[in-house]
């Protein structure tokens, strides 16, 4: 039984919460109560009311729920979005983003990228993201400033790019910045090795050793389609997980992004493992890349996160969008109308997220002792109403634009629709000069 504090930094009435864990609970008369960044309990609304508090916000209407967790993007691409649309998977990369990305990609590239990155996350519910792209140290920079929470994952390739010579000099890299990062509380460096068909075996090979060596996690684009199988198959007669599993890459640390060809041994070998799995449906669907098995996966106890992957690919950040299409996806591919429902869906948003990060003990649902990274959802407008069960509009009728607060840590950083930490409008200035630039200079 929880301690009822006497006094907080705020109490917020809403007239609903879901607290996610239990799954599926949906709470009236139910008030947060934070203080020094953390929730410090969940209380009867009367009982609440008592509480000399710093701040008392009430929001009738709304629903307040743990914020909710991008497992999987690639903040600086904001940039891009829209740039080379309706195109599969490897000829939108070869032809059009990698050229675009050894043009136009820098440190300053990055720092505007992310901002614009961070404004939209943050007024569509995102709390925690994971960011995988150049210049991480940039990256990590801009989340820190913003007060954003944030797993940066430094790239790693067996070739140069903008930010590095090879693979010596980008691990070299990004091991200084997981130090530098070591103590901060927001933020967290991680390896990020592309793909097993742009990273050898042998460096592949070190990183899981390196990980290992520092509990540090490993994101990894894996089976993002059929023919990447299919071309490790017939090069190096093994599927690509099969291969990571041989050298020690795939654990409880190791982050797998899209997985959209699996059969059941892959399945199997991602549950004995513990390995997390990171379902991006919208960008999976836009390049024709496939589908994600999710509700195979979740039976067989894979944790699964969602993500949006990059504006570039998606063309959102929005994970209310991507909520909507898994579970519809689901749905339709299972042919089961049942197929991961509403509560199953919200949890892969926040709670799945989090563990696929290793931030479970501290954010991912409303319980007392963690940290208060929270959003308030109004459902009071045409477009979400009327509501019979507030759990259910979240995930079949919100858009992102009902997003009134959110809390990092217990501080506001979207306050009544406005965000606080970041000058929305230079933001958007910096962005039509980008697009300038690259119109001009791009294709």
């Amino acid at each position: 039984m929880q301690d009822t504090p006497t006094v907080a930094d705020l109490v917020i009435h809403p007239q609903w919460v879901i607290p996610v864990q239990p799954a599926g609970l949906v709470q009236e008369n139910t008030s947060v109560v934070v203080k020094d960044g953390r929730i410090a309990a969940l209380l009867d609304r009367q009982d609440a009311a008592a509480i000399a508090a710093d701040e008392v916000l009430n929001l009738p209407g709304q629903v307040l729920l743990p914020g909710l967790v991008n497992a999987h993007g690639h903040g600086a691409m904001s940039l891009l979005r829209g740039y080379a649309d309706d195109l599969a998977l490897m000829p939108w990369l070869e032809q059009h983003i990698w050229p675009a990305e050894g043009r136009h990609v820098d440190a300053g590239f990055v720092r505007d990228g992310v901002r614009l990155a961070m404004a939209d996350m943050l007024r569509s519910g995102t709390t925690t993201c994971s960011d995988m792209y150049f210049f991480p140290e940039q990256a990590a920079a801009e989340y820190r400033a913003a007060g954003m929470r944030a797993q940066v994952a430094f790239p790693i390739f067996d070739f140069p790019s903008a930010w590095g010579s090879g693979p010596d000099d980008y691990l070299a890299r990004g091991l200084a910045l997981i130090d530098e990062y070591r103590h901060a509380d927001l933020q967290r460096i991680v390896f990020g090795p592309h793909a097993p068909y742009t990273v050898s075996e042998p460096t592949l090979a070190r990183i899981a050793t390196l990980a290992a060596e520092l509990d540090a996690g490993i994101h990894i684009h894996l089976h993002e389609t059929a023919g990447e199988v299919l071309q490790a198959v017939e090069t190096r007669g093994e599927r690509p997980i099969d291969g990571l599993n041989r050298i020690g890459l795939l654990g409880p640390r190791t982050q797998c992004v899209h997985m959209t060809d699996l059969g059941s041994q892959d399945i199997g070998l991602l549950a004995a493992t513990g390995s997390h799995v990171v379902h991006c449906p919208q960008s999976n669907m836009k390049l024709a890349s496939g589908a994600c098995p999710v509700a195979r996966l979740l039976d067989a106890g894979v944790n699964v996160a969602l993500g949006t992957d990059s504006a570039a690919s998606n063309n959102s950040l929005n994970l209310f969008l991507e909520m909507r299409s898994a579970a519809l996806l689901s749905k339709l591919i299972s042919g089961d109308p049942s197929s991961l429902p509403a509560a199953r869906v919200l949890t892969m948003a926040t709670l799945g997220g989090a563990r696929a990060l290793g931030l479970d003990d501290r954010i991912g649902s409303l319980t007392a002792g963690k940290e208060a990274d929270m959003i308030a959802v109004d459902l009071s407008g045409s477009a979400t109403q009327p509501v019979y069960n507030p759990l259910s509009q979240l995930v079949y009728a919100c858009t992102g634009r009902e997003i009134t607060h959110s809390w990092v840590a217990g501080k506001p950083l979207l306050r009544d629709n406005e965000l606080t930490t970041i000058d929305e409008n230079a933001v958007l200035r910096r962005a039509a000069q980008w697009r300038d630039t690259i119109s001009v200079k791009g294709q």
